[in-house]
């Protein structure tokens, strides 16, 4: 296993929407054991392969430092069948450190994914593992936490991203 670099913004692949697995072969194994590797030394509580520069719908899950009951969680292809309820939560992103903010999400949602095997399963969440699924969802649609934010928010994260990108020059 090995540890992949993960992208950060404003790098394009983050903003793709990445395509569907279709081969579940040795490449798309170890894909997966080395996005858990990097997940976990992040650290992070989720990962999705357009953040290690592959536009795959692949991403890893554990939130288990959160939440105890909740194992590793693997999802190819995965797609939100149903939601409902509305939340708001403070994230934050590996592909944005240090930033947060709060984003509205839906309280409660089944996700219909594939697991390593292409096997399908269904998952049926609330809480923090609602926000995890859809973040990660997000990041398979291209879509960054900063897209979910105000427009008066975002243009002043995009200020000061450009004015720290300037000072570490």
């Amino acid at each position: 296993m090995a540890l992949l670099e993960i992208r950060k913004f404003p790098a394009p692949v983050l903003n793709k929407k990445a395509t569907p697995v279709s081969v579940f072969d040795e490449n798309l194994h170890k894909l997966i054991d080395d996005m858990v590797e990097t997940m976990y030394a992040a650290p992070g509580v989720g990962l999705a392969a357009p953040q290690v520069g592959e536009s795959k719908r692949l991403a890893v899950i554990d939130i288990s430092s959160k939440d105890e009951k909740f194992p590793l969680i693997i999802l190819i292809n995965p797609s939100i069948v149903r939601a409902g309820g509305e939340v708001e939560f403070e994230e934050g992103c590996l592909s944005i450190p240090e930033y947060t903010a709060r984003v509205k999400r839906s309280e409660n949602l089944i996700v219909r994914a594939l697991d390593r095997q292409g096997r399908e399963f269904e998952i049926d969440a609330s809480g923090l593992l609602a926000i995890a699924l859809q973040h990660e969802i997000d990041h398979l649609d291209g879509l960054l936490l900063i897209d979910r934010i105000s427009p008066i928010k975002r243009e002043f994260f995009k200020k000061r991203f450009k004015k720290s990108q300037k000072t570490e020059k």
